[in-house]
């Protein structure tokens, strides 16, 4: 793994954690810092020790969203073309729905736009009660580009997606979890600890299966019902990874 400046990254085995690191500016989503991801998302994807993958964020924030100064910055400085961003998020998030691991956000605190956009990829959303969560897209006038017209709706239904865009209102981490935007929510304190048990609950699981399971999801979610019935029919994986857990289980039965 490469060595990063907006992001720390670990691995302690099966689990890869990391963690967006630029909490004076809340974590906003630079330039910079969605290439870093990209590049370690990608090295997650092909490393067959890890089995699931824990995103969180550094200080008081998931992060605050697109650091637009940045972004500014770096096209005067001729660092980077205006669409790079716009692909470079698209193809992390993109990566993160079809990487056959479960990808987990631990949203510790702000989340807003670009960065709710970057979340509802996800696989499995776990918030802090405290944390806020918002699009403010309507607030700035821009039209967002990353997902949010379209998973928004999906999550939280269509009503509840146009409430929430076109006033711009942040909702806590608690009342996210109602309205079916993140899996749950708990105090602070406890983020940890959660994010922890459901880890050790899917590492227990047989990871080809899951990642078989996201495929069709995805699928799913991409296609009407009636072709996601045939691609699941379709589907064929020799799942090898559950040989000793089944003699096992034969023997004590």
């Amino acid at each position: 793994m490469e060595e990063f400046e907006h992001i720390v990254y670990q691995q302690n085995g099966p689990i890869a954690v990391i963690m967006l690191n630029r909490p004076e500016v809340m974590n906003a989503l630079s330039p910079a810092l969605i290439s870093e991801l990209l590049a370690a998302m990608t090295e997650i994807a092909a490393d067959d020790e890890a089995k699931v993958v824990i995103v969180t964020g550094a200080g008081r924030a998931w992060s605050a969203g697109v650091d637009l100064k940045a972004l500014n910055e770096g096209i005067k400085e001729g660092k980077f073309d205006a669409d790079d961003m716009l692909k470079n998020g698209n193809t992390l998030m993109h990566l993160i729905q079809t990487m056959p691991k479960p990808v987990i956000a631990a949203v510790n605190g702000f989340c807003y736009t670009g960065a709710l956009e970057l979340m509802m990829s996800f696989d499995i959303i776990v918030a802090a009660e405290e944390a806020m969560l918002g699009d403010t897209h309507t607030k700035w006038g821009m039209i967002p580009k990353w997902g949010m017209s379209q998973r928004l709706s999906q999550l939280v239904g269509p009503l509840k997606a146009r409430e929430l865009s076109f006033t711009a209102e942040a909702i806590s981490g608690k009342e996210a979890a109602r309205i079916g935007l993140v899996n749950m929510a708990v105090p602070l304190e406890d983020l940890d600890n959660k994010v922890g048990e459901i880890v050790k609950k899917i590492i227990g699981n047989s990871a080809q299966t899951i990642g078989a399971m996201k495929h069709l999801f995805y699928q799913g979610e991409q296609n009407s019902l009636k072709e996601g019935l045939q691609i699941e029919q379709n589907f064929d994986l020799a799942i090898t990874d559950r040989a000793e857990f089944i003699n096992d289980f034969a023997k004590n039965k």
